[in-house]
């Protein structure tokens, strides 16, 4: 019957695929033709190419008037995410272990005043971390804009990462308990390799995050030694003098290719994102 089955379940499928395919068609074309923009010449009324050419990735190789190198906001960009997923990781490993096994006090208000910081958007806190940022000296620093980044995230990973540890059972932690094991080991040893999926989900999503990011490094790091890769695209539209529409495309392409990268790689851990925080 299974052999039977298998054959009328693609079958239907079919349908889905066809339409969802003529739905991105449109979207595909476009970053071909993105693509194509950035390797070759065209005058401004022609709809072929009329050569090719990397100067429109000259960025690459040699400094750009006015902006900083790109591979050093690259290295910024990785920095950034880098850290603020290691942060939120950490954090939300442990405190998601607390709140799921331990008996805390006021557990549950606690756990509603995490959702409730979680719905503020950060625009909206933006003026305040300013202000804060300037009176301990982190304004305008790599440092200051990870640490506000992970506080923001964190919120939501606690949040995610209890959701993973309301799914290990007991008997897990018994076990090691009952062999003489300490509360510290059971959790390192036992509990973590059971929400390994969502440790991976966690962190592919708070790096997604940190690499897309634009309004706290525009905002609290807008220098160059510090800029990150989503403020240096903005930068060109900025540039009423230097404006080079096709080495724009070029840099949002070298931007996007990390992301594309990630995301085949490990899309599988991003979906298990959802299996978690649906206990309370």
């Amino acid at each position: 019957m299974a052999e039977q089955s298998q054959p009328s379940a693609n079958y239907r499928s079919w349908p889905v695929i066809t339409a969802l395919t003529i739905v991105s068609l449109p979207l595909l074309l476009m970053y071909v033709y993105l693509f194509l923009d950035t390797v070759t010449v065209k005058q401004p009324d022609a709809l072929l190419p009329s050569g090719l050419t990397l100067n429109h990735w000259r960025f690459l190789w040699q400094t750009t008037p006015g902006k900083a190198n790109i591979w050093q906001v690259t290295v910024n960009t990785l920095l950034f995410s880098a850290c603020t997923t290691s942060l939120v990781l950490i954090v939300s490993s442990m405190a998601g272990y607390v709140l799921s096994r331990l008996n805390v006090p006021a557990r549950g208000f606690f756990l509603a005043g995490v959702m409730v910081l979680h719905a503020f958007p950060s625009v909206t806190l933006i003026i305040a971390i300013f202000i804060v940022l300037q009176m301990i000296g982190l304004y305008n620093s790599l440092i200051g804009v990870i640490l506000v980044k992970a506080a923001i995230d964190l919120p939501l990973g606690i949040w995610l990462m209890k959701g993973f540890y309301d799914t290990v059972p007991w008997e897990i932690e018994m076990a090691g308990v009952v062999d003489g094991a300490s509360r510290f080991r059971v959790w390192r040893s036992l509990v973590l390799p059971q929400v390994k999926p969502g440790i991976m989900a966690l962190g592919l999503f708070s790096f997604l995050a940190g690499w897309g990011e634009f309004i706290l490094p525009q905002v609290l790091a807008p220098g160059n030694d510090v800029q990150v890769l989503s403020v240096y695209l903005a930068g060109f539209l900025a540039d009423d003098n230097n404006y080079d529409f096709n080495m724009f495309k070029a840099v949002g392409l070298f931007y996007l290719i990390p992301v594309l990268i990630a995301y085949a790689l490990f899309n599988k851990y991003l979906m298990n994102i959802y299996g978690g925080g649906s206990k309370g």
